[in-house]
């Protein structure tokens, strides 16, 4: 079941929790790529330093970050790694959830030879990785989620058993705000950037 407006149209940390372990689809000519969502991070708009909409900031890139929950927000970082977010909230409440890993499900052996990587978890185990193996580009900005025509997420029903609940990744510069713990991951999943390090002591009592 392909995710509906009212799924979206919540606030950034809601969705991004249940958005672990959907289904993400692209549609390539006749070809559906498919991936389950792994990891996600939160960003809440205007009020979150880390976002790219902090205190309302509003341009070319970041404008369909302003349509409702629920659209498609890709962006490119070091000039070469598309990442893939989904916009949430309401309209002009500029929220987002950058989907950061997901486990290869339709077409998984075709992804790791567009990855031309040796190791399963390295097909899409981080933001750039995923978007190359799916197929996602830039032209796939401001795509409506909810349309099912060349990009959207599914609900096949999966439950993560276990979600890891911790601070996101490369925002240093966000102050206190980079201590927010809205990065989630499903906790047993080996597609997953970085995972938190468990001291071996406190995992043994």
């Amino acid at each position: 079941m392909i995710l509906n407006r009212e799924f979206y149209t919540r606030d950034a940390v809601t969705v991004a929790k249940e958005l672990l372990g959907k289904v993400l689809v692209k549609k390539r000519g006749r070809k559906l790529f498919k991936g389950r969502i792994t990891e996600v991070e939160a960003y809440l708009g205007a009020e979150d330093k880390a976002s790219h909409s902090y205190n309302n900031r509003r341009t070319a890139r970041t404008e369909v970050m302003y349509k409702e929950g629920g659209y498609s927000y890709v962006f490119l970082i070091y000039g070469m790694y598309d990442c893939f977010n989904v916009t949430a909230s309401v309209k002009d409440n500029p929220q987002a959830v950058l989907i950061r890993g997901v486990e290869p499900l339709d077409n998984r052996e075709l992804m790791m030879a567009e990855r031309k990587v040796k190791k399963e978890k390295d097909i899409s185990n981080g933001p750039g990785k995923l978007t190359k193996a799916l197929g996602i580009t830039k032209e796939d900005n401001g795509i409506d989620l909810t349309d099912k025509k060349s990009l959207w997420i599914e609900d096949d029903g999966y439950i993560p058993e276990k979600i890891t609940e911790t601070t996101r990744i490369g925002i240093d510069y966000a102050g206190e705000d980079a201590l927010k713990p809205w990065r989630f991951y499903i906790t047993d999943s080996i597609y997953v950037s970085k995972k938190v390090e468990v001291n071996k002591k406190e995992a043994q009592k």
